[in-house]
């Protein structure tokens, strides 16, 4: 294989469409479809969902982002980088870091969370409505009176306040990437 030089059309082409997949299903996943199914299930049926859904789409973006920086490594040796193609090279790793973590960590540990959560809540009637707004107030007098579904609240909302965050960094680095290749096509 070639480690200096032109990449062959098939591996450019190759290249393209695994970046353009990363990004079409981040884009999907992050800003569409939980928009779209929140509306239409249950509280509880949103989150079984996504805790089928996500585990796909985070190992999605950890095969694909590895896919894209092996590509673009190959095709740009380290000696030979210049320092916009370093930080090319730094955004496929951040993304790849970033999926990593909410496939290995983030995500397993908020769906565990989140199961022990909706167990509180079934004891107490919540969690079959549609849309997330409904029966606020059910929810924070649970809240209010249930130290432990608090303390559930609160590590679910961290691990997804920070899965959320990897998601949206990976997103950035992939948008910039994007961009970027887009910018130079002829030096994929």
């Amino acid at each position: 294989m070639v480690t200096e030089g032109e990449p062959t059309d098939l591996v450019k082409v190759l290249h393209l469409l695994v970046l353009s997949f990363t990004w079409g299903m981040q884009v999907w996943v992050t800003f569409i479809s939980g928009f779209a199914l929140v509306w239409q299930v249950t509280r509880h049926t949103f989150g079984l969902v996504q805790s089928k859904l996500f585990p796909v789409y985070f190992y999605s973006l950890m095969g694909s982002n590895v896919v894209s920086l092996a590509v673009y490594a190959v095709y740009h040796p380290r000696e030979l980088l210049d320092w916009h193609e370093s930080v090319q090279m730094g955004f496929y790793f951040m993304a790849l870091i970033m999926a990593g973590l909410n496939a290995q960590w983030f995500g397993p540990a908020g769906t565990e969370v989140m199961f022990q959560m909706w167990e509180v809540e079934k004891e107490h009637g919540l969690g079959n409505q549609i849309g997330m707004g409904s029966q606020k107030e059910a929810y924070a007098k649970l809240k209010e009176q249930d130290p432990k579904y608090r303390a559930y609240r609160t590590t679910f909302g961290r691990y997804h306040g920070l899965s959320s965050l990897c998601n949206l960094i990976g997103f950035i680095c992939i948008t910039t990437n994007l961009i970027y290749t887009a910018l130079n096509l002829s030096t994929i």
